[in-house]
């Protein structure tokens, strides 16, 4: 691994954050049938993968899994787009892969770690993410409609071993 890159090696398996190791076809077909971004297209991946952090979990030179944090490296980060292929499910890869994010040296001293689930919360706990204390002090916008062609195009608009909202 370049040093450069941040991973860790666990045979068969390795965890890298080199962007060139990432499929991205991959990683879009994974996204585009999830329940938080279904149907992003091809181009939105591509941007988001840019501007993030993004882990990708290989066995040999396969893709089998993905997630990406959203940082600003010094006080804040989001984690997103957790997913695990269903066929490497079972094999601990989504408990390794949170033990590597939180180990990555430009994630430390972080003031604050976010991340939404609808059905991970267990995983999530094992590695220190709770509810939030005050949900009141938060707020969103939500755009569940932003991707209605379906992703088909590649023209975009803007964890153990189960899936993260993204």
């Amino acid at each position: 691994m370049s040093p450069s890159h941040y991973g860790a090696e666990r045979a068969p398996y390795s965890i890298s954050t080199d962007p060139d190791r990432l499929d991205v076809d991959a990683v879009w077909a994974w996204l585009r049938e999830s329940y938080w971004t279904p149907g992003i297209p091809r181009a939105a991946v591509e941007r988001g993968i840019r501007g993030s952090i993004a882990f990708g979990i290989y066995e040999g030179p396969r893709q089998v899994g993905f997630a990406r944090v959203i940082t600003d490296r010094a006080s804040f980060a989001y984690l997103a787009d957790v997913f695990v292929d269903p066929g490497a499910r079972g094999r601990g890869l989504s408990r390794w892969l949170m033990e590597v994010i939180a180990a990555h040296p430009e994630l430390q001293g972080l003031r604050r770690f976010l991340l939404a689930t609808r059905d991970a919360h267990g995983l999530y706990a094992k590695h220190g993410f709770r509810p939030l204390a005050h949900p009141e002090y938060f707020m969103e916008i939500h755009r569940p409609n932003t991707y209605p062609s379906g992703g088909g195009s590649s023209e975009g608009s803007d964890g153990d071993d189960t899936d993260s909202a993204g």
